[in-house]
């Protein structure tokens, strides 16, 4: 295996927590302490290491993919920083520390698995993206590789209402995948582009694209102030409303969602 460098710190444990969180996730499959995930046909293994991860096989496909998965884009000491300053995410990053959210590599994976999630437990979104990924995916050793966009387009409604989808879910995911939506060309847009060609899209609201923000492409000031358990953090932590803790927050609002929704995610009794 070869070493993917990650700036200290870096806490492996923490950072892929989430694919674990509520249930074996298919395409990000973490078995004991060995990540999988299908990279063009190839299985690679992603192991925790001194220093950052070991990758197997590493190279210029791969690379990127493990990168991002691992959060790799986010620049954790200036968070850090200001941070401690705050008398609610101190603790926080003092508990976290080395956590780096995890990216979705894939733009349709990532509005998809968002599709998924709205409305429902994510223990219930989990199990119904696990069933999508077995009927369109394709098995690569340990990991599964997460439907493409051209499969989804030819899927029936039928076919993912039997994978557990509601009827109206089910015509979300096949509307975008049939839709006209450049989503390779999202990443050179502004965040209030971003969110206005992604909610232009039926079924995909503000809150599916301000998670696409925060979770795809890594933006500093994505804020889901949708999220339910975002808002009780915002009133139960601070106090105070959702959009008004995003503004305290400015320019760090992606970092502090993550952490203060793992940190409630992870809390002990």
């Amino acid at each position: 295996m070869t070493l993917l460098r990650f700036p200290a710190p870096y806490d492996f444990e923490l950072s892929t927590g989430r694919f674990r969180a509520f249930g074996t996730d298919l395409a990000n499959r973490l078995v004991d302490a060995t990540l999988y995930r299908a990279v063009g046909g190839r299985e690679v293994r992603i192991v925790a290491r001194p220093g950052g991860v070991d990758v197997e096989p590493l190279d210029a496909e791969t690379e990127p993919v493990v990168a991002r998965l691992l959060g790799a884009p986010f620049v954790l000491q200036p968070f850090y920083d200001r941070a401690a300053r705050d008398p609610v995410l101190a603790p926080l990053v003092g508990r976290l520390r080395g956590f780096r959210p995890p990216l979705s590599p894939d733009p349709f994976e990532a509005l998809v698995t968002s599709i998924t999630a709205q409305q429902v437990s994510l223990f219930s979104a989990v199990a119904m993206r696990n069933r999508m990924v077995e009927r369109f995916g394709a098995r690569v050793g340990e990991a599964w590789a997460f439907p493409t966009r051209e499969r989804m387009a030819d899927a029936s409604q039928d076919e993912l209402l039997a994978c557990g989808f509601s009827r109206r879910k089910a015509e979300y995911v096949i509307g975008l995948a049939r839709s006209e939506l450049d989503l390779g060309a999202l990443a050179g847009l502004d965040d209030d582009e971003v969110r206005e060609r992604i909610t232009a899209i039926r079924g995909l609201g503000p809150w599916t694209a301000e998670w696409f923000l925060a979770r795809h492409l890594a933006r500093p000031r994505a804020w889901p102030a949708g999220d339910l358990v975002l808002r009780k953090a915002a009133a139960v932590l601070y106090g105070v409303e959702v959009t008004e803790l995003g503004q305290r927050l400015d320019p760090f609002q992606n970092l502090a969602a993550h952490y203060l929704l793992t940190g409630l995610l992870t809390r002990h009794p």
